[in-house]
């Protein structure tokens, strides 16, 4: 399979984004400038973690006009695979790609730390090399990462178990619902705010988010 990771002015997790996707997991990976009006043949796309654009107006608001947004939201639509990391999941949510917004987190300040996040959906191709319920440590590193959306909106998402990820024990940003991750409808969209890129090798603390890609390679039965 191949990975492409989109790489925006202000991006500071592209880097280890392709790290793991082509050193760790092994899989052909290329960058993608966000100038771009075309996308190659990808089987995956990772927006990745950062500052996009300096994070003015609202995160992630100027990147989703960016030339190569059409095609992603294109290829999205079409049922390839995108996901969305911290900045990335700011990006997905501008875009209408995944529902609901973003705010500034519960006590304003900057929060970079290790999290509990619970796994609480295996039927998605990012997710089927867990178990469902397993607890898994992963890093956050972001200044608004409350998410919200409203009950009619928390309704729908708690019916299509669209929910991946929550955190467990503590919810470090006041997120509704305790949510650090979602899915769209069709279930080949994720945003999450935490970094498993972060913690996919023994020397990262954690090998805990490396579930992730392993799960998007076989879901792509190692093409």
């Amino acid at each position: 399979m191949k990975f492409g990771v989109v790489v925006f002015p202000g991006s500071n997790c592209d880097q280890d984004c392709f790290h793991v996707a082509s050193r760790v997991m092994g899989q052909p990976t290329e960058y993608i400038w966000h100038k771009e009006t075309k996308l190659g043949k990808f089987d995956c796309l990772i927006i990745p973690g950062g500052f996009s654009y300096g994070d003015y107006l609202r995160c992630g608001a100027i990147a989703r006009f960016s030339p190569i947004m059409k095609p992603v939201i294109d290829f999205a639509n079409g049922g390839g695979l995108v996901i969305g990391i911290c900045n990335g999941f700011q990006v997905l949510l501008e875009a209408g790609l995944l529902p609901g917004a973003m705010l500034r987190n519960k006590g304003l300040h900057f929060i970079c730390k290790f999290v509990e996040l619970k796994v609480e959906e295996i039927g998605s191709p990012f997710t089927s090399k867990y178990k469902k319920g397993q607890i898994i440590c992963i890093p956050i590193a972001h200044n608004e990462g409350n998410y919200y959306i409203d009950d009619a909106g928390l309704k729908k998402l708690k019916a299509n178990k669209q929910i991946i990820f929550r955190y467990h024990g503590e919810n470090p940003n006041g997120a509704v619902d305790d949510i650090a991750g979602i899915v769209n409808e069709k279930r080949n969209v994720l945003g999450m705010m935490p970094h498993p890129e972060r913690s996919s090798e023994p020397e990262l603390t954690s090998t805990d988010g490396r579930g992730i890609f392993e799960s998007i390679v076989a879901a792509m039965g190692n093409k």
